[in-house]
């Protein structure tokens, strides 16, 4: 996979035979496959909220059948695999922030001086 400087590949939110699908690109997060994965995202993670929702109203009734619990549970693992993706996609993207002002480098948070605790 060749990339592009500036702009590291992109997990895309689909597979291809099984296999992750990345995007290099010089438009950046403004290319159009990368908006077109953007809005992609957006519905895989609503879909997870329906059957998230669905899927508690399954398992909410005592009455459901083996078969109905087992279905599901797969919807549920599947849009559990989609949100992962997801996620690893949107993580890779995060640029780590830059050295503020009064904070320092050892991540312990903002510095201030003793005279701010009264």
């Amino acid at each position: 996979m060749t990339t592009t400087p500036g702009h590291p590949p992109r997990l895309l939110p689909w597979q291809h035979d099984g296999k992750p699908c990345y995007l290099s690109t010089d438009g950046g997060p403004d290319s159009y496959v990368s908006r077109l994965a953007d809005e992609m995202e957006a519905v895989q993670l609503d879909m997870g909220t329906e059957v998230f929702e669905g899927a508690r109203a399954v398992l909410d009734d005592p009455a459901s059948t083996p078969s109905q619990l087992r279905y599901a549970g797969l919807r549920l693992a599947e849009c559990l695999v989609d949100a992962k993706r997801v996620a690893e996609s949107r993580g890779a993207r995060i640029t780590a922030p830059q050295e503020c002002a009064g904070t320092r480098r050892d991540d312990r948070g903002p510095s201030l001086p003793a005279e701010a605790f009264g």
